[in-house]
Formats: C-alpha cells, sequence, structure tokens
C-alpha cells in the first residue's frame, strides 16, 4: 500500500483535476473529538483513480474547493454519518450520492458491520484498531497512523462491488439508496448544538430539587474547564463522577471530595467545594424550567401497547423472514409513535419500509379504534 500525504494550498490546488475527473471516490475522515473540546477535521483519507492521497486539514490551507469537488462526486464511505456532520460543520459540505458500506452491510443480514470486520470478513485481513482513539491532531503524524489512516479507504472500492452485486441478487439496492439518500439529509444538518437542558444528564431524574441545583453549577463549571482547557468533557470530569459529588453534597450538605479519585481531589478539589456551595444556596426556581414532562410522553394506555404488541410482532416475523435486524424495519421510537398516530407511518417509514411490512396488514390493524 503506497499514499501520499500532502499539506500545502499547491498540493491541494493540484489535487482539483483529478477529483473533477473521476467518477466516484473513497472518502474518509479522521477528527479529534477524544482530545479536543471541539470537533475538528485532523485528516481526509481519498482513494481516487488507483491513488491514495492524505490531506491534512490543519495545515492552514483552504479546504473549500476540494470539499466542493467532492460534493460533485460520487462518495463511497464507510459509518458515514459522523463525517458527513463533521465536513457539513466546517463548509456546509452536502454531497448529493454515496454508498455506504456499513449500511449495506446492515441490509445484507450481517451482524458485525465494523470496516475492519468487514475487511477481515470479504478479504481475509485482519486491519489493526490500535489507533482508533489516537490523537489525530498532533503534528507531524507517526507513519504508523498514517498507515492506519490509509487502509480506511484502500478496501472500499472492491468492497462495494461485492456488496452491491449481493444487494442486486437480493433486490435491496434500492433499499440502500433510500438509506444513504436519509444519511445525506441527516448529516447535512450537522452535530445537533448543547441545548439549555443539556446539563440534565442521564441520572438527572433521581435527584431532588436541591441536588439539580448543584448539578447546574457543576456541569457549567466542567464546561468552562473544558473550553478553557481545550478538552472534551470526559477528561476533565465524567458524568458520574459529576453525580457523586451531587448525591455527596445532598447527604451531607457539602462536597468532600471523598467520592472522586486523589487526582481529581488534588486538581479540583478548592473550587469544587465552592462550586457545589453555590449549587446548595442556590433557589432551584431559578433553575432553567425543565422541558415538557422532562421530555418523556405520558405513559402508554392498554390499548397503544396492545397496538405496540400488533406491530412489533408482524414487524418481527418480517425481519425473520427477510434475516435482518428488526430495528432496521421500524425502530423502537417509531413503533411508540405509530401507537399513538397510526396514520403516520408514510412519513415515519421509508418506502421499503413500509413495502416489507405492508403485507401483513399491519398498518391496517394498528388504524382500528382503540379498545382497552
Amino acid at each position: 500500500m503506497t499514499y501520499r500525504l500532502i499539506a500545502t494550498q499547491e498540493e491541494i490546488d493540484a489535487l482539483l483535476p483529478l477529483i473533477e475527473s473521476a467518477d466516484e471516490v473513497a472518502l474518509d475522515t479522521e477528527a479529534d473529538n477524544m482530545y479536543h473540546y471541539h470537533n475538528r477535521v485532523c485528516l481526509l483519507q481519498i482513494a481516487v483513480n488507483g491513488e491514495i492521497i492524505l490531506v491534512d486539514a490543519l495545515s492552514g490551507a483552504s479546504l473549500k474547493e476540494l470539499l466542493s469537488a467532492l460534493e460533485n462526486t460520487f462518495l463511497i464511505m464507510h459509518g458515514s454519518d459522523f463525517d458527513l456532520r463533521l465536513l457539513s460543520e466546517l463548509s456546509g459540505f452536502a454531497p448529493k450520492r454515496i454508498f455506504d458500506t456499513m449500511l449495506a452491510a446492515q441490509l445484507l443480514g450481517q451482524d458485525r458491520f465494523g470496516l475492519a470486520s468487514l475487511i477481515e470478513r470479504y478479504f481475509g485481513v485482519t486491519v489493526a484498531k490500535s489507533h482508533q482513539k489516537s490523537d489525530w491532531s498532533q503534528r507531524p503524524l507517526p507513519a504508523k497512523m498514517l498507515d492506519y489512516a490509509a487502509q480506511d479507504v484502500v478496501y472500499l472500492f472492491e468492497l462495494r462491488d461485492r456488496m452491491q452485486k449481493e444487494l442486486e441478487a437480493l433486490g435491496r439496492m434500492d433499499w440502500l439508496r433510500q438509506r444513504c439518500e436519509a444519511q445525506l439529509a441527516s448529516g447535512s444538518n450537522g452535530f445537533a448544538p448543547r441545548g439549555e437542558h443539556a446539563w440534565r444528564i442521564s441520572g438527572a431524574r433521581k435527584l431532588s430539587k436541591q441536588g439539580l441545583a448543584v448539578l447546574h453549577e457543576l456541569w457549567h463549571w466542567r464546561d468552562k474547564e473544558a473550553l478553557r482547557a481545550d478538552r472534551p468533557h470526559f477528561k476533565i470530569m465524567n458524568d458520574q463522577f459529576l453525580l457523586r459529588l451531587v448525591e455527596e453534597a445532598e447527604k451531607h450538605g457539602e462536597a468532600t471530595g471523598e467520592c472522586l479519585p486523589p487526582s481529581l481531589r488534588r486538581r479540583f478539589g478548592r473550587r469544587l467545594r465552592q462550586v457545589v456551595k453555590e449549587g446548595l444556596n442556590r433557589d432551584p426556581a431559578t433553575l432553567p424550567p425543565p422541558p415538557p414532562s422532562n421530555g418523556r410522553p405520558e405513559p402508554f394506555t392498554n390499548g397503544e401497547l396492545k397496538r405496540q404488541d400488533v406491530f412489533r410482532k408482524a414487524r418481527d416475523r418480517v425481519a425473520s423472514e427477510l434475516k435482518l435486524d428488526p430495528s432496521l424495519l421500524a425502530t423502537r421510537t417509531v413503533i411508540g409513535i405509530l401507537s399513538r398516530e397510526p396514520d403516520r407511518y408514510g412519513e415515519l417509514l421509508m418506502p421499503w419500509q413500509i413495502d416489507v411490512l405492508r403485507p401483513t396488514g399491519v398498518f391496517e390493524e394498528i388504524a382500528r379504534p382503540i379498545t382497552d
């Protein structure tokens, strides 16, 4: 495997004619979200016309024209959701056509659909995963990391060819097209911003009102600390430690920090005691009001639960016949919504999902009036 690393504006501009003349391009990205506060594109991996090019996205050179050229090319990607959102935030990247090998593997009924698993399955090659969590923002990038990055695109063309033949034999290529189009649509929105309720982490529902006030102060302290240090939240303090501090404050009326590892106590102990004190002194009534029902719907009625059971059984039966994961036909969330609003199936399901479920009569069944 040979590849070249490019970083200058001249090298990137010289790549444009190759991209623009190509019928298709294999594309992947590496980011630094495990090491920094904001997501950044660190590296682009491109396979085109027999070449593998790694583009240093942190060199300061403009990627605008390159990404514009890639937008107008048929892209072969694997697990494209994160990459599409990442590039959308960088430049409004919005390609028109992709073949996602992870989505293809799911529609082929494969239970292991990571890229390394697919490479092993189709080519008998074991790919090391040693750099999945590496810091891609470091410069210079070690040769081993560059080798690892290049492997992410070297197999994609042939992998696509083999999977496409299998999908065509099963009559599922249109299913993949619909899923890829939905992926493109969702990816063009970038990442959802942290909303005003982001501090209500998992486990917050069990806290007292005063405990919520302490959590609010702790979460926003951590957010400011993470931004200042340019680190993701979990590298400052994970959610479970925040909850332990809140529980300690609820129990003892202060934060002793005994619930934390010694390293965190030494680093943040004094400041944490102050933040917890501010939370204990805060009037819970001044907190941002929770979303309606804390974002949770009203409990399902017996009739709605019956509808869910009817739909789930029909879905599971069809999924078993097709040898697919049932969630590919309809997720738990979709089934819950349809139990209350059965006429929304045309909005919530893709055409191929409707086509495979319609023969069961399930849409007519759940449309019948509820009898508890």
